[in-house]
């Protein structure tokens, strides 16, 4: 009686009784020139079509779901001319925007420092630093925030936390 277990022997071994590492019972090891030819089932075309769609469905999903990540081209879409002073003392900020925006270009500032992409980050700081205290504050809850945000959930705490402290100081 062979317990049925797998069992891999060398080559030199086949055609030849061996005892089973498992169960200790005399088992005969087939020749590896004697392999049966294995039959293979005929290719179902309905299921490989319906395997092809899901991949593709999934594909373009995931694509999506990428597109809706990035922040700079939402940024033009969410943003309202300030009318301006002519005086050039006056500080003017060029747009007026929502918290939730101002929130989405210090993440998308961040995620751009972490990844070394300075030129990006560098016009991503021109977009926050005109906002100075809305800016902080916002900082400020990012780094307090027990969960980080999801785009920056994978940079190390001591990386963000550093990138945190820069862009307060350059803020001012």
């Amino acid at each position: 009686e062979y317990c049925g277990k797998k069992i891999e022997a060398p080559d030199g071994a086949g055609g030849k009784w061996g005892k089973c590492p498992a169960c200790h019972n005399k088992l005969y090891v087939p020749d590896s020139s004697s392999d049966e030819e294995l039959k293979l089932a005929p290719v179902d075309e309905s299921d490989e079509a319906k395997q092809k769609r899901l991949m593709d469905e999934t594909y373009k999903l995931s694509q999506d779901i990428l597109l809706e990540k990035e922040i700079p081209a939402e940024s033009v879409e969410s943003v309202e001319p300030v009318e301006s002073d002519e005086s050039a003392e006056a500080m003017v900020l060029p747009f007026k925007i929502s918290d939730g925006q101002l929130k989405k270009n210090i993440v998308n500032y961040l995620r751009q420092m972490a990844q070394g992409q300075l030129e990006e980050a560098e016009e991503a700081e021109g977009l926050i630093t005109p906002y100075g205290q809305r800016a902080v504050e916002i900082l400020d809850r990012i780094a307090l925030a027990e969960i980080p945000e999801p785009e920056i959930a994978d940079i190390p705490p001591q990386i963000l936390s550093g990138l945190i402290r820069e862009l307060r100081g350059k803020i001012g």
